[in-house]
């Protein structure tokens, strides 16, 4: 068995069941995610568009894209024909655009909310109070062709376990104000297990799968 099922498999063992796997294919050619994917893994998470639409030529047509990274509004149209689960909505501006691109496939496109829960400056996503007035806003409600399913968070990058799960708990919370959120997307190779104690349904997996990225490349 190579590496790269080895891992996944090891990974998947210890998933409980409400838990999906996203492995995190960005940067790594698609030979190697190819032996993901020969390994049984179906769900991939890309970081940029044209990676992702590149890959999406390439590969199986029975693989679930999701986009993980920031989108911009004048890349959504390139997508929205194919993607399976945007995880990065950080505006209504977003959203628009995304409905709109959805409509022009005959598709309803699901979404998470990105809430930014970190101690960074560096990480994108809504305030737990931006968020509220967008999913109660009037022009939020006249979507037809999206479906926000839950929320997506990135904790700090910290070694301090107590303030990663104190983030992830943050999430939660807002997260069992709707009920019909489904997904809480948090948890990468780092903290994923922390993550899923947390109430986490999708992990973001990459490195742990795949081995080191070349960001030379």
């Amino acid at each position: 068995m190579n590496s790269v099922a080895q891992h996944l498999l090891e990974i998947k063992k210890e998933l409980p069941a409400q838990v999906k796997l996203i492995a995190v294919s960005k940067t790594y050619p698609v030979d190697v995610v190819m032996l993901a994917y020969e390994a049984g893994q179906r769900v991939f998470g890309e970081n940029k568009v044209q990676e992702m639409c590149e890959k999406q030529e390439q590969m199986p047509k029975d693989v679930e894209w999701h986009l993980i990274g920031h989108l911009q509004t004048n890349k959504v149209k390139y997508i929205a024909p194919f993607v399976s689960l945007i995880h990065s909505v950080d505006s209504l501006k977003l959203l628009q655009e995304i409905n709109k691109q959805a409509q022009k496939n005959n598709r309803v496109i699901d979404c998470l909310l990105q809430i930014y829960i970190a101690q960074e400056e560096t990480k994108f996503g809504l305030s737990p109070e931006e968020c509220v007035a967008l999913l109660e806003s009037d022009a939020y409600k006249q979507l037809n062709n999206i479906r926000v399913v839950g929320l997506m968070g990135m904790a700090s990058n910290t070694e301090k376990e107590e303030q990663i799960r104190k983030e992830f708990r943050e999430l939660k919370k807002l997260k069992d104000r709707y009920p019909a959120f489904k997904e809480m997307s948090c948890g990468m190779s780092s903290d994923y297990k922390i993550a899923i104690e947390e109430g986490s349904t999708m992990i973001r997996v990459g490195s742990s799968i795949f081995g080191k990225r070349n960001y030379t490349v």
